[in-house]
């Protein structure tokens, strides 16, 4: 479809795979971008896929055991948006200041990508849903999550099921 090129945003040994497409690059409008993201993940046969748009960028992920991923834009956000998306422990956690807006987002971010990686981000209340942002290590059990490289004024988060309990990722 397109002749641009996508970002690798990561390389885990034995995780997922994860491109960040550009559509100012391409020159693709928000459908154009939609097609292209579904064509790569369609293309690479994995058995578990995700995607998440904030145009011009899309994030894709493609793994053989459970994957998410989300893409947000850091914006102002009030204290009712706090309230709806944070755990009771979650909320003495969220800094004062300049930073705040970015966490929040960050937050909410990361709780997407869980979601998807669990089958339904719809299905999950984000208050209820501890944030891979607190995670030791980027560890949960089998489950590992990253904050990844975004473009300017955004974030990004990837969620997977390792196959293993070990796996190399933990090593780095």
């Amino acid at each position: 479809m397109s002749s641009a090129k996508p970002v690798a945003l990561s390389r885990i040994a034995g995780g997922p795979e994860v491109r960040l497409l550009d559509a100012r690059g391409a020159g693709l409008d928000e459908p154009a971008l939609r097609a292209w993201a579904r064509e790569l993940t369609d293309r690479a046969r994995a058995p578990h896929s995700a995607r998440s748009y904030r145009y011009p960028c899309a994030l894709i992920a493609w793994h053989s055991d459970l994957v998410g991923v989300d893409l947000e834009r850091v914006e102002p956000y009030s204290e009712a948006f706090h309230d709806s998306i944070c755990t009771p422990s979650e909320r003495g956690r969220i800094p004062d200041g300049a930073g705040r807006d970015a966490f929040l987002s960050s937050l909410w971010c990361s709780k997407e990508a869980l979601g998807k990686a669990l089958g339904d981000a719809l299905a999950y209340d984000p208050r209820r849903l501890e944030s891979p942002v607190f995670w030791p290590g980027g560890r949960a059990g089998r489950w590992r999550a990253r904050a990844l490289e975004a473009s300017a004024g955004h974030v990004a988060w990837l969620c997977w099921r390792a196959s293993t309990a070990w796996d190399a990722s933990a090593q780095h």
